[in-house]
């Protein structure tokens, strides 16, 4: 490919503009591109200016800053390019590209408000991936944390490319839905046919991590802080754990419901310790935050962690080793997750079907959980019941 071109491609322009604030008799700002003439804005950098640097055509400049080079590119010549466009302070004209294009370059993430650190990793992945490939993320959190949110835009089939929603936040997307939009879910359901796509984290596997490190630590009494939010992802877990104790002998599994905060987790703990029948040697919950709480309510009762009740968490949140003993958890890629979310979009952008990938899980082992007190007076109950 040569760099004899010359015109610049559709859409962008080679019509000097201001940089800064300059007005007509002040200096404005310039670039790598040269010095300004007195009075006058600074030139802009253009892709012709990149491909003259590097020694291609602007076609090759496209190709390359749009990632899609490969097999059409040299390595060679694309490293030039990304080079020479680093060098110069080159920024593509995403105005003109999206009118050329038909697109706005600008997906919507949306998710739960972001009472965690979980989904604004998830975001950090997410924008990562997007901006390698030129577009935008606007956040939109559902104004309630979970369940139905108010569509964000009046139009969103004019300012929008695509979507990207947890599960959690699922019931937040009827009206991008009714405006035909490419969606791609995170941790739901893979039979929802709603979606063009739908990546996953290995819940299943992490909660039988779980439940099996506690069986092997030869706990049989069992209470399950299960989040009470209508998701699939939790409702997902509270069947992993069901299943997973089913053939272990002896097991008491209960069920213990908790809202979302440390203070639910707290009463919800309480509520399992000092009800009727034995008390658990272990509680097992659906996130970090559940997991705090549960960790204050043992205290409370003058219990210990882990040589009373073994604790465990879910998430492995910075919560997670805030907390004395530090939570056995399982570790979530966050960040990871938001990247394949992205690219997945990105794919079915460009009209391929995309693949829906599981991405693994791994438990955590800390100081929350331990073998059972094996003594008579293990079954009591707190305040001499």
């Amino acid at each position: 490919m040569t760099s004899n071109e010359a015109t610049p491609p559709p859409g962008e322009s080679t019509v000097p503009q201001a940089l800064g604030s300059a007005r007509a008799g002040e200096a404005p700002i310039t670039g790598a591109a040269g010095a300004a003439h007195p009075g006058r804005p600074a030139a802009r950098v253009t892709s012709r200016d990149v491909a003259r640097a590097a020694g291609v055509s602007q076609a090759a400049v496209s190709l390359v800053l749009g990632d899609k080079w490969r097999g059409r590119v040299s390595p060679g010549k694309a490293d030039a390019v990304r080079a020479a466009a680093r060098e110069l302070g080159y920024r593509p004209n995403l105005a003109a590209r999206s009118l050329r294009m038909g697109r706005t370059r600008t997906v919507l993430l949306v998710v739960p408000a972001l009472t965690t650190e979980f989904f604004a990793r998830v975001y950090t992945g997410a924008a990562r991936v997007a901006a390698e490939h030129g577009f935008g993320v606007v956040l939109y959190p559902s104004p309630e944390g979970i369940g139905p949110a108010r569509n964000p835009f009046d139009s969103a089939a004019a300012t929008l490319d695509g979507v990207i929603a947890s599960s959690m936040a699922a019931e937040a997307l009827t009206a991008l839905r009714e405006a035909d939009l490419p969606l791609v879910m995170l941790d739901s359901d893979p039979a929802d046919d709603r979606a063009d796509a739908t990546v996953n984290l290995d819940i299943a596997d992490g909660v039988r991590q779980l439940t099996g490190h506690l069986s092997a630590l030869g706990h049989r009494r069992i209470t399950h802080l299960a989040a009470d939010v209508r998701s699939w992802t939790f409702e997902l877990r509270a069947r992993a754990v069901a299943d997973s104790l089913h053939g272990v002998p002896g097991a008491l599994l209960r069920r213990q419901p908790a809202t979302l905060g440390v203070d639910a987790g707290l009463h919800a703990a309480h509520a399992a310790l000092t009800g009727p029948g034995p008390r658990p040697t272990a509680l097992l919950c659906d996130d970090d935050i559940i997991a705090a709480g549960a960790c204050k309510a043992v205290r409370r009762l003058g219990l210990r962690v882990p040589e009373d009740v073994s604790v465990t968490g879910f998430d492995d949140l910075a919560l997670a080793v805030a907390v004395e003993p530090e939570l056995t958890t399982v570790r979530l890629p966050a960040e990871e997750f938001g990247e394949a979310g992205m690219r997945a979009l990105m794919t079915v952008l460009d009209g391929r079907p995309a693949n829906a990938p599981t991405l693994p899980v791994e438990l955590v082992t800390r100081g929350s959980t331990a073998p059972p007190v094996d003594a008579p007076g293990n079954a009591a109950r707190p305040g001499g019941q």
